[in-house]
């Protein structure tokens, strides 16, 4: 007897649909998986077997062969496990056949024949809906992802016995969640702006980052509130919309999250010693890294001269397009990369700086770290503060300017550049034409910003950073035009904090 079953293949952040063709021959007693799978994808014939004998199922003593179709795509994860069991169950008619024509089927079996999570659940519902199926079979923690995607019934198993349920419909599908009823989520952060002493550069830079999703690099000394403060910039920034929020949660289902989906915006922090292919992204099947999780969010290079430079170096495509392409020698992977950096760093390894009189290290030392950040890199990057020890005063002062009035203003001004750009974008991601068509300038601003780029050198990078920046503070001041005094401040946070 032939069982045909339909689950998916993670790629990226995509899941590629899959054919479980399942034959039970006459022969010795055997169970062989083809179609490219990886060993995880082997040993399910150990976990389908315990799984089913466990659940009070018979497994039949008999040639079985299971086809991974499409046979040249890598398979890869337990995810296969339900689909072939399911698959199993009916070539030896123990369940009705008509389950597998309605519903696609994503799970792992422990041995007892309960059924846990696997990554892409959403994206799995999204396949399921293209196939044009009823809907899609779910581990119970995986069906609140799942349950985002419209228009698919999510069905919540437990365990496997409850394979009888789903085919003869007596069990209930999830009712479907809509993205919108999330979005109130986004504005919950413990963490407040207040706590930050002092540093009203550092705080007026914040809010322009926030506002228009520009890079910031923050240099200076230990102890002076750049960590605080970089991880203080979610409680700024305005919660997804809810075609992001989909975006946000695929990518935290591919890469096995497991949480449920909010509107909060991804903030990421990899340790120092992360590697090129973990910042970016890689493996075989391609597995997205860290500028694809924190998409949509913010990701924090704490201790920028610390890290690998080729690490840094593969964040160039990142910034520059928003996403990063993965090349193999069996194809290519484009996963979205679209986020807010936030570096810190310290002027030099001791920390103290040479300006300060007080730094012990050999002035080649300082060089190579500071070489860390390439000049191309750091064209990229919009806005620069340097900061220097907070006053005993400043210390010992009332708590500053709290989140929430920033996050307003920070609100206001992202909805002008809705308006401007297009939903879900920013002044960051303006390409040359739409810095032409919204950033124009009077006379007295292009004198000032011609003198700038005589004095800081700028790049034609460079350039339309400062106009970026500029059309932010605009939007910051309710201004419809780009004045002289915007141009000013951008100029100001052009100029590098560690020179």
């Amino acid at each position: 007897m032939l069982a045909v079953a339909r689950t998916f293949a993670l790629i990226g952040i995509d899941a590629d649909p899959v054919h479980v063709e399942l034959d039970i021959g006459g022969g010795l007693p055997s169970f062989t998986i083809v179609g490219l799978p990886d060993p995880a994808v082997r040993e399910s014939r150990e976990r389908v077997r315990a799984a089913l004998v466990n659940s009070g199922f018979e497994f039949p003593l008999r040639r079985i062969t299971a086809n991974l179709a499409p046979a040249d795509l890598p398979k890869a994860g337990p995810g296969f496990d339900l689909a072939i069991a399911a698959a199993l169950l009916v070539a030896s008619n123990q369940i009705p056949r008509g389950m597998l024509e309605r519903h696609a089927l994503a799970g792992e079996l422990a041995l007892d024949g309960s059924i846990r999570p696997v990554p892409g659940a959403l994206a799995m519902a999204e396949g399921t809906r293209r196939l044009g199926l009823r809907g899609i079979a779910v581990a119970p923690g995986d069906a609140p992802q799942a349950a985002l995607v419209s228009g698919v019934e999510v069905v919540a198993l437990d365990h496997i016995a409850r394979l009888r349920q789903l085919a003869d419909g007596s069990i209930a599908a999830l009712p479907p969640t809509a993205p919108e009823s999330l979005l109130a989520d986004g504005a919950n952060c413990s963490a407040d702006l207040a706590d930050l002493k002092g540093q009203p550069a550092l705080r007026s830079a914040l809010e322009v980052v926030a506002a228009g999703g520009h890079g910031v690099l923050i240099v200076g000394p230990p102890g002076v509130g750049k960590t605080l403060a970089a991880r203080r910039l979610p409680s700024l920034l305005p919660p997804l919309a809810a075609e992001e929020l989909l975006e946000v949660a695929r990518i935290a289902g591919a890469c096995g999250d497991g949480l449920a989906p909010t509107a909060a915006r991804p903030f990421r922090a990899p340790h120092h010693t992360v590697s090129g292919r973990a910042l970016t992204g890689g493996g075989t099947p391609p597995r997205p890294g860290e500028v694809t999780r924190a998409h949509r969010g913010v990701l924090f290079l704490d201790e920028l001269g610390e890290f690998r430079r080729d690490a840094l170096e593969a964040l160039r495509q990142p910034l520059e397009e928003g996403r990063v392409t993965i090349s193999r020698v069996g194809g290519s992977v484009t996963l979205p990369s679209r986020f807010t950096l936030v570096a810190a760093s310290n002027p030099c390894p001791c920390g103290r700086g040479e300006e300060s009189g007080e730094c012990e290290c050999h002035h080649g030392a300082v060089a190579r770290y500071r070489a860390k950040l390439s000049g191309a890199l750091a064209d990229r990057i919009d806005v620069f503060v340097g900061l220097e020890r907070p006053e005993a005063t400043q210390l010992a002062a009332a708590p500053g300017e709290r989140s929430a009035p920033v996050h307003e203003r920070v609100r206001a001004a992202r909805l002008l550049q809705h308006e401007r750009l297009g939903e879900g974008r920013c002044n960051a991601e303006m390409t040359p034409e739409e810095i032409g068509l919204h950033c124009s300038l009077d006379r007295g601003s292009e004198r000032l910003l011609a003198s700038a780029h005589e004095g800081l050198g700028l790049s034609g990078r460079g350039w339309d950073g400062v106009l970026r920046v500029a059309r932010t503070l605009a939007d910051l001041d309710g201004c419809e035009r780009i004045g002289e005094q915007q141009v000013a401040h951008a100029v100001s946070l052009r100029r590098r904090g560690d020179r």
